[in-house]
């Protein structure tokens, strides 16, 4: 009796499967497309001034020093996020904590990729979406492509990034990436009206 309460047990035994968060959501409303963006490697990296030149080698993209920039270069965006932070982006499947793990200068890279979630709201309505929630003066002169900010859509802190005149990527936890969505999806249907 022992030995089929065990195998019954083994059979019944619970697996975990990790779902991308927002899978094949998307939503187009006049103006405004959203649509979850590809996985991709995310690191949170911090380090002094001087350690600057060692991990912008390291990582093959300058890492911005200004507030409201980034750089992109093949395929991997670095984002200011403040004096001595920034957001790495890896979207060619390269690993930035490997290579970070190689720089011997002062520095601390924390992998956050499961913890994000990326939105990208596109065309001509999209400054208008994310402003209906986002304090952060969206027009071309004050965030021109390639800015980037930690701010707050709604209730939630994001990070977003112009990638073009008309498109924004939004970054987001993915334990808010429903209320974002469902947040951009409203606002996306009031800028089309």
């Amino acid at each position: 009796m022992a030995k089929a309460a065990t195998r019954k047990t083994a059979a019944a035994a619970p697996s975990a499967e990790r779902r991308a968060a927002l899978a094949g959501q998307e939503l187009s409303a006049t103006g405004v497309r959203l649509a979850v963006l590809p996985s991709a490697e995310r690191i949170s990296l911090r380090a002094p001034e001087a350690s600057v030149a060692a991990l912008s080698k390291a990582l093959g993209v300058t890492l911005p020093r200004k507030p409201k920039t980034s750089a992109s270069k093949a395929g991997r965006t670095a984002l200011w996020l403040g004096p001595d932070e920034w957001l790495i982006i890896d979207e060619a499947g390269k690993d930035p904590l490997a290579d970070c793990a190689k720089v011997t200068a002062l520095h601390s890279a924390v992998g956050i990729s499961h913890r994000n979630v990326a939105i990208s709201v596109t065309g001509p309505a999209s400054a208008e979406a994310v402003n209906s929630g986002c304090p952060q003066d969206l027009s071309l002169d004050a965030f021109p492509v390639g800015a980037a900010s930690r701010t707050i859509l709604g209730k939630v802190e994001i990070v977003l990034l112009r990638t073009a005149e008309d498109a924004f990527r939004v970054e987001c936890w993915r334990s808010f990436s429903d209320y974002v969505f469902t947040f951009l999806s409203e606002a996306a249907g009031d800028a089309a009206a």
